[in-house]
């Protein structure tokens, strides 16, 4: 194939070169899958200049996705291919996710993009007709809410017909706000966003991003960054690896999958893996949310959640402009992006001082994990390597239903701790402990204590049964209760019970007496007339360690060598011209610590 442009119209090609940087208008790469004839195209160039972005959308171009035509809701599919004759239509998809389409109604799904497709409202009008679904609520608008579009472009034209298709897949009784700012650079796009929230989207869908830059957390802050509006951002199409805006840690970053679902019935009968394209990292500048707690990386982590995106398991779209033939199979995070905001909007209103990106956190069991596949080489970490729970390519899974999607239920109530932060010695037992529910149960509330420490129990009395976790029925008195533990250390005591919203304490455990002194190395093997350093600790009846009072004396036997520079704890012990086997001995008191030696030629 030879080199083509999606970029601008050529007659304002060099306008826009000196715009955004020559790299941004590079022939789209050519990608395809071992072992079959899928071949896809970035919709946009793949490298944008600093503070530009690129759209995520990859078209298939090969000879099968050039013939297939999708089927009406009705007529005879092709059983050798998926989905509906090759790719996913709105019954594949909400079936895949177990979603149904009476949500939404009121709510507006944003879609913002750069540049101007001329056709998106008679393609949008096309991909529904034929697929059953009801005419439209669609408002298009410029980065200032009017009407003077900027120019158009064929690559981003495409995005935007995936984007407005995704979200009539997904929720067909929602509204749908086109946004189309002026260029592709990161300010502008941003200035969009804000645009389409002053707009009233319940949601925002953004399939589009570029490399981390420097000034990235103010234009995080500056445009996505909108308490009780969701915003969605692709993760990437060029594997493992952060963009930004998915790096924002106020929004939910979509990361994709290759998904197989073999049924349009309403129910998933499916399997998914992680696709090889999707973006997944860790940030290197943006601080991590506080409701991520994945322990491979201290900031913030890419993806949130995720959905289909391979374009060998693509999805149809309807586009015409710029000669695009209509029915196209497109793929890529641009796909999942707009999935997932409509997800939410199905789901309803977030709460107004909420950030939805954390309504998933919240409720894991509501998505399905995604338990294999890679998008790079990372070590095999769980940040390019998908695996049970929380991984980066797949986040934590895609939709099952709404619930993941959902703001909480509000607080029942609130628990509370009625006694002071306790002080104990290891394998001792605190002062009696009380907790409490507010407002006061008409009927005993079932509240459980837990633990950070796997060492730490619980018990009703001071004397037992002991066990990690302890359930209490807590009326309008409170209840009490006794801790223990024998890990020296701050143990965090949680309090929890279904609908309430819990409490935390933070005990002292200390050490106990010394009780045993321990000598390392403990095995020695040696030659002769050479040294090594030994070192005595003392440990209390649990293994928590206690400093040694007075410096331990040592002694070997039988006589293999001797011992200098004695301090502290530690000793060198240089063994003489005899070869043969012994112990060292550390003497603390009536304690003794030792270790075996040998000595060879």
């Amino acid at each position: 194939m030879g080199t083509w442009n999606r970029g601008p119209l050529g007659l304002l090609l060099a306008a826009a070169l000196a715009a955004v940087g020559a790299g941004a208008f590079s022939a789209p790469a050519i990608a395809g899958t071992a072992g079959n004839s899928e071949q896809d195209v970035r919709s946009c160039a793949a490298s944008p200049a600093p503070g530009f972005a690129a759209c995520h959308a990859h078209v298939r171009i090969d000879a099968v996705a050039r013939s297939e035509r999708p089927a009406r809701p009705g007529a005879k599919q092709s059983a050798t291919t998926i989905g509906n004759n090759g790719a996913y239509d709105p019954a594949y998809l909400r079936s895949a996710y177990n979603l149904n389409a009476y949500g939404g109604a009121g709510l507006t799904v944003a879609i913002v993009d750069a540049y101007d497709d001329p056709n998106a409202a008679a393609d949008l009008a096309q991909y529904r007709a034929h697929f059953g679904l009801p005419a439209a609520s669609f408002t298009k608008v410029d980065q200032r809410g009017g009407t003077a579009y900027p120019i158009a472009d064929k690559g981003w034209a495409e995005e935007i017909s995936l984007d407005l298709d995704m979200v009539s897949a997904i929720c067909p009784n929602c509204g749908i706000l086109l946004v189309e700012a002026d260029d592709n650079s990161m300010a502008n796009l941003g200035a969009a966003v804000n645009r389409a929230v002053a707009m009233g989207a319940a949601a925002v869908s953004n399939s589009y991003g570029g490399g981390e830059y420097g000034s990235e957390a103010s234009d995080s802050s500056a445009y996505y960054d909108h308490p009780g509006v969701v915003v969605t951002v692709s993760s990437g199409d060029n594997g493992y690896g952060v963009e930004f805006p998915a790096a924002s840690n106020t929004v939910t970053a979509v990361g994709g999958t290759t998904l197989k679902q073999s049924t349009n019935t309403g129910t998933r009968n499916a399997t998914e893996t992680a696709w090889s394209g999707a973006g997944s990292g860790c940030s290197a500048d943006m601080p991590k949310p506080s409701w991520q707690k994945d322990s491979g990386c201290s900031r913030r982590t890419v993806a949130d959640v995720s959905a289909v995106a391979d374009p060998n398991t693509g999805v149809w779209v309807y586009d015409t402009y710029g000669g695009d033939p209509g029915w196209m199979i497109f793929g890529g995070t641009s796909v999942a992006s707009p999935i997932v905001a409509s997800v939410y909007a199905l789901a309803g209103h977030a709460g107004a001082n909420d950030t939805p990106a954390s309504y998933p956190y919240a409720d894991t069991a509501a998505l399905f994990d995604i338990t294999s596949g890679s998008n790079g080489s990372c070590g095999s970490s769980y940040l390019c390597t998908a695996k049970a729970g929380y991984d980066g390519p797949t986040g934590l899974g895609t939709p099952n239903g709404t619930g993941a999607f959902s703001a909480p239920a509000p607080a029942l109530g609130s628990l509370s701790f009625t006694s002071a932060a306790q002080t104990l010695t290891a394998g001792g037992v605190s002062g009696a402990m009380g907790v409490a529910v507010s407002p006061a149960p008409a009927s005993p509330v079932a509240v459980t204590l837990s633990s950070s420490s796997a060492k730490g129990v619980f018990a009703a009395s001071a004397s037992g049964p002991w066990s990690s976790t302890l359930t209490l029925s807590v009326g309008s008195g409170g209840a009490g209760f006794w801790y223990s533990d024998t890990s020296a250390g701050s143990p965090t005591v949680t309090a929890s019970s279904s609908g309430y919203t819990g409490a935390t304490q933070v005990e002292q455990v200390n050490a106990g007496a010394l009780a045993r002194v321990v000598v390392t190395p403990s095995s020695i093997s040696m030659s002769r007339r050479s040294s090594v350093k030994l070192t005595a600790s003392g440990q209390d009846a649990y293994g928590n360690a206690v400093a040694l009072a007075t410096t331990p004396t040592w002694s070997v036997s039988p006589a293999l060598g001797t011992f200098s520079r004695i301090s502290g704890g530690s000793a060198t012990f240089t063994s003489g011209s005899t070869t043969g086997s012994g112990t060292i001995t550390a003497t603390v008191g009536s304690l003794q610590g030792t270790a075996s030696l040998s000595v060879h030629r």
